[in-house]
This record gives structure tokens, sequence and C-alpha cells, in this order.
């Protein structure tokens, strides 16, 4: 397996059912990262940060989808400042807003899929996100 794989590999869901309580702090970890849109985007890693922090030891559900949550959030953090980064860099020869146009794209999809997941956890199926970064094992 090269490392590429390593890093964007899917954990195995946690085994068992998880209980109300699970289900909930689970939806509320991949819920509190939409506190990026009121803090420029720190938000949506501190948030899945903090419950997963305080969660991860005592359910398994929330570990599982917290660590989720969180690696999502800091993947689509890394692309975005880095396209508003190369953006910035190309107005020179004015084609940088192309950059900052996808930057909104993954902005949309981010929040597309944030809503997905939290649906999903609420519901008790454990959620992995697409093209995330697992760098939270």
């Amino acid at each position: 397996m090269s490392e590429f794989e390593n890093l964007t590999a899917a954990p195995p869901p946690p085994s068992g059912e998880p209980t109300a309580e699970e289900k909930q702090w689970a939806m509320f970890a991949h819920l509190s990262a939409l506190a990026a849109l009121f803090t420029g985007g720190l938000g949506g890693v501190v948030g899945p940060l903090i419950i997963w922090l305080v969660k991860k030891d005592t359910l398994p559900f929330v570990n599982d989808q917290g660590k989720e949550a969180l690696n999502f959030n800091i993947t689509v953090l890394i692309a975005i400042v880095a396209l508003c980064i190369v953006g910035t860099i190309l107005m020179i020869v004015l084609i940088g807003f192309l950059f900052f146009l996808l930057a909104g794209v993954v902005g949309i999809a981010w929040l597309v899929l944030t809503i997905i997941a939290t649906i999903k956890a609420s519901n008790g199926e454990a959620y992995r996100y697409p093209m995330t970064l697992r760098l939270i094992k």
C-alpha cells in the first residue's frame, strides 16, 4: 500500500449499534464544523476537535465520527487556503480568479457533505467523507 493510500484509506466503522447518546454527540461533532461559517474557517477544525477530545474515550461511535469530521475539515481548510494562495499569486497573469471560484466550489461541497454526515450520524450510520486525508488515526 502506498503512502497516499495509507493517508486516504477509510478505517472500518465501529462495531455494534450506537446508543442514542452516541448518535447525538456524533451529530454534534459533524454539526460543530459549521462554526467555520462564523470564524473564517478555523472553527471548522476547533469544533470537531473539542467534541472528539472530550468524548473519544467514553463513546466509540463519537471517537470514529469525531475523527472523521476533524480529518475532513482539516483537509478542506488546507485545500481552500492553498487555492487562495495560488489564486492570489496568479492574479498577476489574470487567471487567479479561477482558483477563488474553485475555492467557492470546495466551500459549497464542504457544506453539503457536512449536512449529509450530520444526518447519517444522527441515524447511527458511520459516514465517510470522500477525498479526505486521514491525518488523525
